[in-house]
């Protein structure tokens, strides 16, 4: 069995329901131990599973999906370069708003030089980024406290939104899928998506390839609205096939450096 068959597999196994253990897989799997843990780290990058002891549960079943520090170090060349390209696409003197999230943080991280930029988000990430960026006025949205996203979200962070306007917005997502949209872990965050959507001119969708066409969670912000779709090289053709049908999404697919394979890496 293929090394990507076999994770497919065990994405299976998680789907069903309950946690598993690395030796359970190995024994099933007819593979050593350590093939299943590089295994099981490979999904956990990707978002499909939380690491227990010994073992694994499906990232969608412990309720919470990757923890704040592991989404951080998840794809971290992929977010630098999307969040790169989308800071380059922001004028001096525009209104921005940046979603709360890892990818967005990076391009909150590219425009601390900007010159008379505002910068609207409910993030603590893209807000450390620019604390110190003298030239870039900071509009905090506040409100209840996610700490899983570290994010600011509800009524108190909507209520802010419906005062405001943008040039335009970037959208972090758990997941995206062509016909229905952004995928996030509560109803909270998918309203506080959809309505940052509403109040800009240009909305853009910043989401590495791992996140294209996961439906990880129940809830939903619907993008009924052109906007564009920004990801990374790693994406592939049949991820993106639903959007391109969609006729409302325009692609932007940025090319990020592959990193050299060390020659007895395991499969």
């Amino acid at each position: 069995m293929r090394a990507r068959e076999r994770r497919a597999e065990i994405d299976r196994i998680l789907g069903a329901g309950g946690e598993v253990k690395v030796e359970d897989l190995a024994r099933r799997l007819h593979v050593t131990s350590s093939t299943i843990r590089r295994d099981l780290d490979r999904l956990r990058s990707e978002g499909k599973l939380t690491r227990t002891y010994g073992g694994a549960v499906s990232a969608v079943q412990s309720g919470t999906g990757l923890a704040w520090h592991e989404r951080a170090n998840h794809a971290r060349r992929q977010k630098d370069a999307i969040g790169r390209w989308a800071a380059a696409q922001v004028g001096d003197g525009e209104t921005i708003i940046l979603d709360a999230g890892t990818t967005t943080g990076r391009a909150a991280h590219h425009l601390r030089d900007r010159q008379r930029l505002t910068v609207v988000t409910n993030g603590i990430t893209p807000l450390i980024e620019l604390a110190q960026a003298s030239q870039v006025e900071v509009i905090v949205l506040g409100g209840a406290l996610r700490r899983a996203g570290q994010g600011f979200v509800g009524p108190l962070t909507e209520l802010t939104l419906n005062r405001l306007s943008a040039d335009k917005v970037f959208l972090g997502a758990d997941g995206l899928v062509g016909p229905r949209g952004i995928c996030e872990a509560s109803p909270l965050l998918a309203r506080c998506k959809e309505l940052m959507a509403e109040r800009a001119r240009h909305v853009f969708v910043l989401a590495d390839a791992s996140k294209i066409g996961q439906a990880r969670f129940d809830a939903w912000a619907p993008l009924d609205h052109p906007y564009t779709l920004v990801t990374d090289s790693g994406v592939t053709d049949e991820q993106l096939a639903p959007f391109r049908e969609r006729g409302n999404v325009s692609i932007v697919v940025v090319p990020v450096p592959v990193r050299p394979r060390t020659a007895n890496r395991a499969e």
